[in-house]
């Protein structure tokens, strides 16, 4: 069943070469900005203010398209990000309630890139208070099959067929993503998150294959497996005996759920996406905030922080050490936070405090 392949080891990690990075143009580089729906707009403006206060070297090619009335489809993000590899995106609103046939943006814009790497941190930030302490966990997630593969259709009236695909490719690619992060970031170990005692062949290949290329590709870091549902449990239970959870799609983002709210909110979480030629940077907890749209109260801290990886990927360290420093700062104080983690700040107000700490370090 296994299969040591040189080329597809390089594409589970091409996203993070020299050779994939975006044209730099007169010292600057061109950023795809996705502002997407809900408080999208807010948090990335958020974003755009801070990187012009630092004066960080990016212009923003910028993409409005709304999954609310679903006017335009994802061709103009996709042009926009083939032509600049690099992005910075809010989420996109997939109403459940649709019966028009109308697939996720989201999931479309990312297998129409072959996107298919999700990462997510949940770190714990100090100034947050939360129930249990000290979390640090990865959760890196299949982004373009599995559950999420979008194939769907009424056999007969009132039985609706849903396909979950899994391939060896796809498999053996994202593990090897996982187990080359878990290296790179000095991580010890990676865990697969499956569902194989119902799925056996679909979740068993997933589980089987991660398990082999870990064993015969990193023998220096440990590899397990876990059953989804205990999986939640211990996550909630004991989040600290886990380090890197590599997942297919839909468990990444129950297990993400539950890592944002060990954390504080889905306002903290950053996270990235990749592909073979473009990242994709985007809130690592994947809430619209259609309720508090507008209401300048949406915490901007995970899309701030998606932004510091994106300035890590561009090699502009200097610039995303001192806004990651900033914004941990701000909510150290603890006297110019947004209400979802104890305060009365506005949207704004945290910007600005971020802004003004910039200017002290």
């Amino acid at each position: 069943m296994f299969r040591h392949s040189l080329t597809k080891r390089t594409l589970a990690t091409v996203a993070t070469t020299e050779k994939m990075l975006p044209k730099k143009y007169g010292g600057r580089y061109t950023v795809t900005l996705i502002p997407g729906d809900g408080v999208g707009k807010e948090v990335t403006d958020s974003v755009v203010s801070i990187f012009k206060a630092e004066n960080v070297p990016v212009d923003w090619d910028r993409v409005d398209i709304s999954g609310v009335d679903r006017a335009e489809d994802v061709k103009s993000a996709v042009e926009s990000l083939k032509r600049n590899r690099i992005g910075l995106k809010g989420i996109w609103h997939t109403s459940p309630a649709d019966q028009a046939g109308h697939g996720s943006l989201n999931v479309a814009l990312r297998k129409e890139l072959d996107i298919y790497a999700n990462v997510a941190r949940f770190k714990s930030i100090p100034g947050v208070q939360v129930k249990i302490p000290d979390v640090d966990l990865v959760v890196i997630r299949e982004n373009t099959e599995g559950e999420f593969s979008g194939l769907e259709h009424e056999s007969v009236p009132g039985v609706v067929e849903s396909l979950k695909i899994m391939t060896q490719d796809n498999i053996e690619r994202i593990a090897r993503f996982a187990f080359d992060y878990a290296k790179k970031n000095d991580r010890k170990q990676v865990v697969a998150v499956h569902k194989a005692n119902i799925m056996k062949m679909g979740d068993g290949l997933f589980k089987n294959l991660v398990q082999e290329v870990g064993e015969k590709e990193y023998p220096e870091l440990q590899v397990g497996n876990i059953i989804v549902d205990n999986a939640s449990m211990q996550t909630v239970a004991n989040p600290h005996q886990f380090d890197v959870l590599v997942t297919p799609s839909m468990y990444g983002t129950i297990l993400g759920n539950i890592g944002a709210a060990l954390i504080g909110g889905p306002g903290l979480v950053a996270g990235a996406n990749y592909g073979r030629d473009v990242a994709l940077f985007e809130p690592g907890s994947r809430h619209v905030g259609l309720d508090i749209k507008g209401q300048n109260v949406a915490n901007p801290t995970a899309m701030i922080l998606s932004s510091v990886l994106l300035l890590n990927h561009l090699g502009l360290n200097t610039s995303a050490d001192r806004i990651s420093k900033a914004v941990h700062a701000v909510i150290a104080e603890g006297k110019s936070v947004t209400r979802d983690i104890g305060g009365t700040a506005s949207t704004t107000e945290f910007t600005e405090a971020v802004i003004n700490k910039l200017a002290t370090l």
